[in-house]
């Protein structure tokens, strides 16, 4: 191979492997992508990724050329916009379509763009999205409102950590923190008897890690086991720092304005949950930046997720409706794939979010410290330990007998 060709080739790999990286891609994914990628070109080639860091080695296949890199990546944020557009880029690329130049030059373009999602749609999208986790959650409809607005300060808190890393490494305790606090000001001042816990938990739930466990997890089943056990143990940090963030946030509450006594309000009706599943998946839309293109994609991935996994629990035990319903969902992402010929974790990522038990994780270890329930947390432990394992499987089973195109 001529060593001018063998070093554009490498550049782009490593440009390529870089932004997928930052888009937020699973490292069994990227590795196994990159992967195709290095054998269209004809070079020997071998990748090592983890939440922050890749490593890549590629060589032709005479052996002649041998290049390796290691870079030091921070962990990743799902930005499926970009993801669609690099694979895009990349499909053309290994199609034929365009030339290496462009595709490199395309590359530069995609990582330099703006958000598709202004600020303000943003903020919105975090307000929606934790007042339809509290409508989930069975809230009153004044918990409902209150647990939005304090959705907003989840936003205001990552628009900061954006401008400072020292802030950036406090961002879940800080956040969890104020949201307790003025939780329970509103709870003294406002709305009286109103469920704090409930409404903390709802304003911090993007924040809360069940979707990277989730992947964690996946990556130790297929063997990525680095990558897999570092995941798994930054999300229970994480889950950790926002616990105490908001115990401390709650005490300090308590002790300024007096301990709330909560007062039952009346929840919605049945149909409250399924609005909001609609409200949820919506309101990912602007925080995962999806394309608008494939937004009923991920509203219908949606539904048949919480569908199959509501109607099946009614027969099986949960963790074997969660099975069905992660089946469901990475049958019906792989189907998205081969017709879209886009990644499959545009869908999926995006329903998986409704199905993870992140919440449930938090809530067993506030009835561990505590001594209080926010809901019925009995058996909660081994209840979300099998619910992880049967979202894995779920998603293994259908990636077998409906293989996706793409390995992203």
């Amino acid at each position: 191979m001529d060593p001018q060709a063998f070093k554009a080739y490498r550049r782009f790999i490593v440009k390529l492997g870089k932004m997928l990286h930052k888009y937020g891609s699973p490292s069994f994914r990227l590795e196994s992508y990159l992967i195709e990628v290095a054998n269209h070109f004809g070079l020997n080639s071998s990748f090592i990724s983890t939440p922050t860091s890749i490593i890549f080695m590629l060589r032709t296949s005479d052996q002649e050329d041998e290049y390796h890199h290691a870079v030091r990546m921070q962990p990743g944020e799902i930005d499926m916009a970009a993801l669609s557009l690099t694979d895009e880029v990349a499909a053309a690329l290994l199609a034929g379509e365009i030339s290496l130049a462009a595709a490199d030059q395309r590359l530069d373009e995609i990582d330099a763009m703006q958000p598709a999602y202004g600020k303000i749609q943003t903020l919105l999208a975090y307000c929606l999205a934790s007042a339809a986790f509290a409508m989930l959650m069975g809230a009153s409809l004044s918990e409902i409102g209150w647990s939005g607005l304090l959705g907003a300060l989840t936003y205001i808190g990552i628009l900061g950590s954006l401008q400072s890393e020292r802030f950036l490494a406090m961002l879940e305790p800080v956040t969890a923190f104020f949201s307790g606090l003025i939780a329970c000001a509103i709870g003294y001042y406002l709305d009286p008897g109103i469920n704090i816990p409930i409404i903390v938990l709802s304003s911090i739930i993007i924040l809360i890690p069940g979707l990277s466990l989730t992947i964690g997890l996946s990556e130790l089943s297929s063997r990525n086991l680095v990558s897999g056990t570092a995941r798994v143990m930054d999300s229970i940090m994480q889950l950790f720092k926002l616990f105490f963030g908001a115990f401390l946030g709650v005490s300090l509450g308590f002790a300024l304005f007096g301990e709330n006594v909560y007062q039952a309000g009346e929840s919605l009706p049945y149909w409250g949950r399924w609005l909001g599943v609609l409200c949820l998946s919506l309101a990912l839309v602007p925080i995962f930046r999806v394309r608008v293109k494939h937004v009923p994609w991920a509203v219908v991935g949606a539904f048949i997720a919480f569908g199959v996994t509501v109607w099946s629990s009614q027969y099986v035990t949960q963790g074997v409706g969660s099975f069905m319903g992660a089946f469901a969902l990475g049958a019906f992402a792989n189907i998205f794939s081969r017709v879209a010929n886009q990644p499959s974790s545009i869908v999926a990522m995006h329903a998986l979010i409704l199905l993870v038990p992140g919440s449930k994780t938090y809530m067993g270890l506030d009835s561990f410290i505590s001594g209080k329930d926010l809901v019925n947390t009995q058996n909660i432990g081994p209840e979300v330990f099998i619910i992880f394992m049967s979202l894995v499987a779920g998603l293994i089973f259908a990636n077998v007998i409906v293989p996706t195109r793409k390995a992203l």
